[in-house]
């Protein structure tokens, strides 16, 4: 088994790379996951380990094995290493790099004829793409898809803050129009969350083949997306403001589809 106990290694300088550099990760194929239960969801969603960099200090050897797949390779790290390259205060003693995954359209599998589908239109910062996902996985909701993301999926901000429901979801990417063609394709009745020409979302019916569409909270939903929709719905405001976190708009209405299903 391999030992590193220098900042200067080459595999550790991959590491930090790898964390920090989108084109990194988009060039070699490869993005870290830290913590037990993000690695254990990796795997589960079948994401390959290729390697596995663990702390002796914190976690033991004989522990390792349920978060290796076949051909990981593993490494012991000093504590002075592992501390580098530990993204979080909070650590369990192993960080994984994994083989990335395509998110196309062309891979969505449905095992219902009734899908609930969520689409987030440009999102940007990783704390509400990572709370989306999280949304999503909580509903069990059959996929998500990200129209003209603007932030890598595989930042390691998203992976923390979605608490691994990245690995646990069914994940598209797409431009709009990729993504509406796919919507009416489909014959996937799609709800535009928007202040324009909606209505309150209670009123919709969400037992068919859904799609509930949300946008950015600077700038909404495009007019693509608007006029493409079914229906627009809004969700009624009794405050100050017009607006709430896209996540919680989301989740909203969500789990408004989700009781008119009897949660199933």
């Amino acid at each position: 088994m391999k030992y590193i106990e220098s900042l200067q290694n080459s595999v550790i300088k991959n590491v930090l790379k790898l964390q920090e550099k989108s084109r990194e990760r988009k060039k070699t194929g490869f993005f870290v996951i830290e913590g037990k239960r993000e690695v254990s969801l990796a795997i589960k969603g079948n994401y390959l380990i290729a390697s596995l960099l663990f702390c002796e200090d914190v976690i033991a050897e004989n522990e390792l094995e349920a978060f290796t797949t076949e051909n990981t390779e593993i490494i012991s790290v000093s504590k002075d290493v592992y501390q580098k390259i530990a993204y979080r205060n909070s650590t369990e003693g192993i960080i994984a790099i994994a083989k990335t995954k395509e998110f196309s359209l062309e891979n969505i599998k449905f095992s219902t004829t009734t899908p609930l589908i969520l689409v987030a239109e440009a999102p940007e910062k990783p704390g509400n793409i990572g709370a989306l996902l999280r949304t999503c996985d909580a509903a069990n909701v059959d996929a998500v898809f990200i129209a003209n993301p603007k932030t890598d999926l595989f930042n390691p901000n998203i992976i923390r803050s979605s608490v691994g429901c990245l690995f646990t979801n069914q994940i598209a990417t797409g431009t709009s129009k990729e993504i509406i063609n796919f919507l009416k394709d489909n014959n996937i009745h799609s709800f535009a969350t928007t202040l324009q020409n909606s209505n309150e979302y209670y009123k919709e019916d969400y037992t068919k083949a859904t799609a509930i569409i949300v946008g950015t909270e600077a700038t909404g939903l495009s007019e693509e997306f608007r006029n493409s929709a079914t229906q627009n719905i809004n969700i009624p405001m009794q405050g100050e403001i017009d607006s709430m976190n896209v996540s919680v708009a989301a989740a909203i209405v969500i789990f408004e589809a989700k009781r008119q299903r009897g949660f199933k």
